[in-house]
């Protein structure tokens, strides 16, 4: 009896080192107000066909069960991430450019907190991209829409409250069959046209994305690009050579840019030949009162 009890000792305490399962996510959809992190105000938009390239950086690994943003369990061993200004949660395509792996990550949380980086990404998602921790590479960020789409109407919502739907009222209709008029032929419905002609409205409804998402890598050819940091970009070619002209160290230059009616005019500097040189032309840019200095690759 005493080595029984001994032996449920053992499996009990060996039971309770085991690390638990994250609690169940109670996610929502949100977008929220502006913020400041990392000395850089962000304003979140809903953005369902947003493409960009930028540096992508590991997030902590943290511990898992901490809710997100939007009040989902963080899990680091899961596809997720952060970005700073997208709806949550949506679901990216992350193209990592130095090697030419892909994944989909859904983003539920607001980051990175270091300036010039465009997304943030999970352990796991950084370790299926090649990425070691605590480092960064050039991507490429997609909106995968339809599944983004599906997440959005499904999740509940404070930043879009529920419409109270009240049917119209409905009179009486009365009918009454007319005989054909002389020489005219009357046409069957075939049921079969009317399920064709309502099919594709079903089918284009698009799916909710599993959760967790697969780890599914596709191989794409590498294409890495320069790295150039933009501090603004006007109407006006003045206006952004004035904005030029604050920016000292880095040699900053006014391009013209779009294809619209309008020219439009920016303030670049670079290419830089790493992203410790690009970091720091990013930080000369904001100690001369720019917060909106972004690090793109191009």
């Amino acid at each position: 009896m005493r080595q029984a009890a001994a032996l449920a000792l053992v499996l009990l305490a060996a039971g309770c080192d085991r690390q638990a399962p994250p609690p169940a996510s109670t996610g929502r959809y949100m977008l929220g107000e502006p913020y400041a992190l990392g000395g850089v105000w962000s304003y979140p938009r809903e953005d369902f066909g947003l493409e960009e390239s930028g540096i992508a950086t590991v997030l902590p690994r943290g511990r898992p069960g901490q809710r997100t943003v939007n009040g989902e369990a963080y899990d680091p061993d899961r596809l997720v991430g952060a970005h700073r200004t997208l709806q949550l949660p949506v679901i990216l395509s992350v193209w990592n450019l130095e090697n030419g792996r892909e994944i989909r990550i859904r983003v539920n949380d607001r980051g990175p907190a270091q300036p010039g980086r465009v997304v943030g990404l999970s352990p796991r998602a950084a370790q299926l991209l090649g990425i070691a921790a605590g480092g960064a590479a050039q991507v490429r960020i997609r909106v995968e829409t339809g599944p983004s789409q599906a997440l959005a109407g499904a999740l509940p919502s404070l930043d879009r409250p529920a419409l109270t739907l009240v049917a119209a009222p409905r009179a009486a209709v009365e009918r009454e069959a007319l005989p054909p008029l002389p020489g005219a032929r009357e046409a069957a419905v075939r049921p079969a046209l009317a399920q064709t002609a309502a099919r594709p409205l079903a089918e284009a409804r698009p799916e909710i994305p599993p959760d967790p998402l697969p780890e599914a890598i596709t191989s794409r050819p590498a294409q890495p690009g320069r790295l150039v940091v933009e501090a603004g970009s006007f109407f006006r070619r003045d206006l952004a050579q004035r904005q030029a002209a604050r920016i000292p160290g880095v040699r900053p230059r006014v391009e013209p840019f779009g294809a619209g009616r309008l020219p439009q005019y920016r303030v670049v500097a670079g290419p830089f030949p790493d992203i410790a040189t690009a970091d720091r032309a990013i930080g000369a840019v904001l100690r001369a009162g720019l917060p909106e200095a972004r690090l793109l690759v191009e």
